[in-house]
């Protein structure tokens, strides 16, 4: 199994990026996300919530590693093409899901959509570069 080969490296690093990326797209779109949740005051954060971020964003660097090292061929195209179908499938659906029936409107949907698309898109491109 190709988990057991992971890059360590790649999957820290690819966790970075997406750590980064996140911050990145919420410092463009945090302003229209947040009001079409209805808050007109910027939300409060604290340690724990970078904690969690940090954690869920190394699982997930480390299941698109194994993913992509299973695909047999580890390359940058590769890393973003099967980022991209994890999103697809299960990403984007899920949020699309769960935003329905929590009401919630359509901006936040594709906001939070898209930003996910753009983590496991850039997550993938840095594995594949690096080795999954």
């Amino acid at each position: 199994m190709a988990a057991a080969n992971t890059s360590t490296f790649a999957v820290l690093l690819a966790a970075a990026v997406g750590f980064l990326a996140s911050f990145l797209w919420y410092k463009a779109f945090g302003t229209p996300w947040r009001l079409a949740l209805g808050r007109a005051e910027p939300m409060k954060t604290t340690p724990q919530t970078y904690v969690t971020a940090a954690v869920a964003l190394l699982v997930m660097a480390y299941v698109l590693a194994s993913l992509i090292g299973e695909a047999g061929r580890v390359t940058i195209e590769s890393g973003v093409v099967i980022g991209a179908m994890a999103w697809l499938g299960f990403v984007a659906t899920s949020i699309a899901v769960n935003d329905s029936f929590a009401g919630s409107p359509v901006t936040v949907t594709l906001i939070d959509a898209g930003h996910w698309l753009v983590v496991l898109s850039l997550m993938g491109a840095t594995i594949g570069l690096l080795g999954a």
